[in-house]
């Protein structure tokens, strides 16, 4: 089979792993879940730097583990980026690059390191020791390293984490042209929905060492059942969208399958597509179409599903055009609306309420 596929148990005392999944053979796959669910465990395995772990791993048709002798970690082709960036300090970034590169050159492949020290903006850090470089100019070139060994299988063991909000705003934009142009399976692991909503194709969802939910990312977050997973201050649905134009007034005009969505202004040409991640709580339903509101955003909708968690809130899935939409009311709420499958429902979302962190270039 291509990509890769786990089959894979490791017990440690009071922790158990137990996981068996097949990976896309392109794109980037999210793992997602709390701190302490396996997530890093899981690369561990997959990179062989975990011993004990039992049962199979193969990728794109060889064992890497299974009956025989495992595939020594150096001999996978696996690129791995850590939390801390692990960056060789005796060496300035270029040389960091340069071992990466001659160890790949070894096994016959040949990086492209003129496109990668472009794609991750490196041209101004090569001689600079790692020793004088920000959490972010270190991430970025931990990517760059990994890349440089031109990996068949990038893993990503929530590298952003211990950056600010501004750093690892810089910071995923060159992740998502990465996911766009690498032409390699990427794992990455995360804790944070908005993060793994922005970057992945896929996404597999784990709780207590089990896989709890995997598929497409779009499809995973818009299921009411992954509220237990994701919490429900959390839930919200995908939505693709294309730049229309840009108005005068600072706002940019959006075209989704359902209707038009006007948002604070957007830094993306016309034609550009887009994806938007919409809170479920920021999501506001009535019967009929209002009319003398604020809000700019209202779209027909038909409602597919109502979740009844065990406390007063209702999520209810809708669709909208081609597209899926939460939402999170009060039971009372739904009681009044009447809601059930079939019941035509407008739904209004205030401009404001979808965060810049929330829009981000679609996946082609």
């Amino acid at each position: 089979m291509a990509g890769l596929s786990v089959d894979i148990a490791l017990d440690y005392p009071g922790f158990a792993l137990a996981l068996s999944h097949d990976f896309p053979a392109r794109g980037l796959t999210a793992v997602f879940g709390p701190s302490g669910c396996g997530k890093s465990t899981l690369l561990r395995v997959i990179a062989g730097l975990e011993r004990g772990a039992r049962g199979d791993v193969r990728f794109d048709g060889e064992t890497w583990q299974g009956a025989g002798r495992p595939t020594p970690p150096h001999m996978r082709g696996v690129g791995y980026v850590f939390q801390d960036a692990r960056l060789f300090a005796h060496l300035r970034v270029a040389g960091n690059l340069r071992y990466a590169a001659r160890r790949a050159r070894r096994a016959g492949a040949r990086p492209d390191e003129a496109g990668i020290i472009a794609a991750l903006e490196l041209h101004d850090l090569l001689e600079r020791r790692t020793t004088t470089l920000s959490g972010g100019q270190r991430q970025r070139v931990a990517i760059a390293r990994a890349l440089m060994g031109a990996p068949r299988l990038l893993l990503m063991d929530e590298p952003l984490a211990a950056l600010d909000a501004g750093r690892k705003a810089a910071i995923l934009p060159l992740i998502e042209r990465l996911r766009d142009s690498a032409g390699i399976p990427i794992i990455h692991v995360s804790h944070d929905l908005s993060e793994v909503a922005r970057l992945a194709d896929h996404v597999v969802m784990m709780k207590d060492g089990r896989l709890v939910r995997a598929g497409p990312v779009a499809e995973v977050l818009a299921d009411p059942d992954t509220a237990s997973a994701v919490g429900v201050r959390e839930m919200g649905a995908l939505m693709p969208a294309r730049v229309l134009r840009h108005h005068d007034d600072g706002l940019t005009e959006l075209a989704v399958s359902g209707g038009r969505l006007l948002l604070p202004q957007i830094a993306a040409a016309p034609g550009t597509a887009l994806r938007l991640r919409i809170p479920a709580h920021e999501v506001i339903l009535s019967r009929a179409r209002p009319e003398g509101l604020s809000a700019l955003n209202i779209l027909p909708g038909i409602v597919t599903g109502v979740h009844q968690g065990a406390g007063p809130g209702v999520i209810v899935k809708l669709r909208v055009g081609e597209d899926d939409l939460l939402a999170r009311i009060t039971r009372r709420s739904a009681e009044a609306l009447a809601l059930r499958p079939g019941t035509d429902l407008h739904a209004i979302v205030k401009s404001v309420s979808i965060a810049q962190a929330d829009v981000s270039t679609a996946a082609v």
